[in-house]
């Protein structure tokens, strides 16, 4: 897009800001009675706030008093008249702020669910508050009688486009349980944990998409500065992972299980579970977090099908899909540096396997953090990402091209 980006909160005047969204576009069609404005990119500004571009649509015609158009097929949207854009901006504001941020922290990360008394309620991911808009808007309505679909995105299609074209560094997209895993998401846990069972068992580490070996220094000298910087981390996860409890030692769950998953390698996906439900942190994020670094080795490639169903069963928001990205970074820029060539087919691997959705790692891939490496090992990281990036954004234009 050629607009440029702006932060989704234009009050926080922060370049680092994470929650970014494309600057709003218009485009003046017709003359006289028949003049209209076109919002040419409002579907690209809706996905960034997570919400159909009918609504943001709408909710200008409800504060113009102006009729509504949206022609969802070849990706147009419409208010009648003729509109100045930074009036479209400042309503884009209000819209925000009445219908995406949370009322409790003003984080974007909200999903609208609608109740059976027809209320309407942001549930924030980031949070957890569930706070209702102002019923009395005209909106309001609209969103009733068009309900918000489920928010995780299907890739089915890049998905598919993934396994008949040469993924990033060449690698092929072998994925032949891929089918099996998509369907394991949509069970209950005990049936899911049968199928990690089940699956665990099958699974070896031979069987995996690809069996790249990367250079790694395997003295003695090596192994313990590793080892060392592994118990450092994994010391600090408190400190590093974001989350509100105070466990900041080295005696927390997380580091506890961190420790446990260094020392019992060869433990099969079932086991890592119950070792979580044992330490009460089978749900929380950093969890997630703690199996992305400490799970694997430096043959990561191999090893993951193998956990696949496990990852699949505890990421279930996005912030656990950032955790999971908090644990890559760690895994190649703290305990094996030789593997950030390697980024690429790991993302492909979650990609394809469902367990990271395009917009989170699209967002992860531009956004540098210091929260789980220094910036320096962020910025390597995400270079090294690039090509998988590229991929997505390929796949998507093929796809709007097709259309």
């Amino acid at each position: 897009m050629a607009a440029g980006v702006v932060n989704i909160r234009r009050d926080v005047d922060d370049k680092f800001y994470r929650y970014r969204m494309p600057l709003l576009l218009t485009k003046i069609e017709g003359k006289g009675n028949g003049i209209k404005t076109v919002i040419p990119n409002m579907s690209d500004v809706a996905r960034a706030l997570s919400r159909p571009p009918t609504y943001p649509t709408k909710f200008f015609g409800c504060e113009l008093g102006a009729q509504t158009s949206f022609d969802e097929k070849n990706d147009r949207y419409i208010v009648n008249g003729a509109h100045d854009p930074t009036k479209l901006r400042e309503l884009l504001d209000g819209f925000i702020e009445k219908f995406v941020l949370c009322k409790s922290c003003k984080n974007p990360e909200t999903d609208l669910i609608i109740t059976k008394t027809e209320e309407i309620i942001r549930d924030c991911k980031a949070c957890g508050e569930r706070t209702g808009v102002d019923m009395r808007h005209k909106l309001t309505t609209f969103i009733i009688k068009n309900p918000p679909k489920n928010p995780k995105k299907s890739k089915g299609s890049k998905k598919a486009a993934g396994e008949s074209s040469t993924p990033p560094n060449g690698q092929a997209a072998e994925n032949g349980n891929g089918a099996a895993e998509a369907d394991a998401g949509a069970e209950s846990d005990d049936e899911l944990t049968k199928r990690i069972r089940a699956e665990a068992a099958e699974l070896n580490a031979e069987a995996a998409i690809g069996k790249d070996d990367w250079s790694v220094d395997t003295s003695a000298e090596a192994v313990k500065a590793r080892t060392k910087a592994v118990e450092t981390s994994m010391a600090g996860l408190a400190l590093g992972g974001g989350d509100d409890e105070s466990d900041e030692d080295a005696d927390s769950p997380y580091a506890q299980l961190g420790r446990w998953l260094e020392e019992n390698r060869d433990v099969g996906a079932v086991e890592v579970y119950k070792k979580a439900e044992e330490l009460s942190i089978a749900k929380k994020h950093r969890t997630v977090q703690v199996l992305g670094q400490a799970l694997f080795t430096e043959k990561v490639v191999s090893e993951l099908p193998k956990y696949m169903p496990l990852l699949k069963k505890m990421v279930t928001s996005e912030k656990h899909q950032k955790a999971l990205l908090g644990g890559l970074e760690r895994l190649v820029g703290v305990s094996y540096p030789a593997l950030i060539p390697g980024v690429p087919k790991i993302l492909m691997l979650y990609y394809q396997a469902d367990v990271l959705e395009e917009e989170v790692i699209q967002q992860w891939g531009t956004h540098v953090s210091k929260k789980y490496v220094d910036r320096e090992t962020s910025k390597k990281v995400r270079k090294a990402s690039e090509p998988f990036l590229k991929w997505l954004e390929e796949a998507e234009d093929s796809e709007e091209d097709e259309e």
